[in-house]
């Protein structure tokens, strides 16, 4: 059994739900399934290249039912959409991504984000327990892919703001302890 969490507004490629049924199929660990997004600028289509390649973006997912019934479902939050993710590696599912399910996503990544949206990235990365230097590499990296450093202040103010407010976590703290760990072997894996 699959679970599919599709945003409204997605053009999806030729035989994309045959082919995540033919992914889970061909091995049983595999948890989460899904393509990569492609938005258009001028007149083309071209990867939206906001994310590492082993990341399904949060508007097209595919969930195996006992991957997603043991990562506790979807969570009412901002950073839903990585904390899936994580849980699904701590939990020893495969995350897969097929550079053949090119999804055409009409409404690129935070066009509808308003001022007060800003500092939710940074509260995201606080309630997914990265902790500060993590959050830092990550909201400068997600700055500058989307060509806004300034961004990087109001990401760290979001962490800062939730950190002091002591708002709730989404992971327990050995899941925490995994994330970091996992995020810093990422880290390396890229320097070297």
């Amino acid at each position: 059994d699959f679970i599919v969490k599709l945003d409204a507004d997605l053009i999806l490629p030729p035989n994309y739900f045959e082919t995540i049924i033919r992914i889970f199929q061909s091995d049983s660990e595999i948890g989460m399934a899904g393509g990569f997004a492609y938005i258009e600028k001028n007149g083309d289509w071209i990867l939206e290249n906001l994310t590492d390649k082993d990341h399904i973006r949060g508007a097209f997912k595919a969930y195996r039912k006992a991957c997603f019934e043991q990562i506790g479902g979807l969570k009412p939050a901002m950073g839903w959409d990585t904390v899936d993710e994580l849980l699904c590696k701590f939990y020893n599912w495969k995350v897969v991504t097929d550079a053949n399910l090119q999804v055409k996503h009409l409404k690129p990544t935070g066009t509808n984000y308003n001022k007060t949206a800003r500092y939710k990235q940074g509260a995201a990365f606080y309630s997914l327990r990265y902790g500060f230097i993590i959050t830092s590499i990550a909201s400068l990296k997600l700055a500058l892919l989307k060509k806004k450093p300034l961004l990087f202040i109001d990401y760290m103010v979001g962490f800062l703001k939730a950190w002091l407010g002591k708002k709730p976590y989404l992971v327990t703290s050995e899941q925490g302890r995994f994330i970091r760990k996992y995020r810093f072997q990422k880290m390396k894996a890229k320097l070297l």
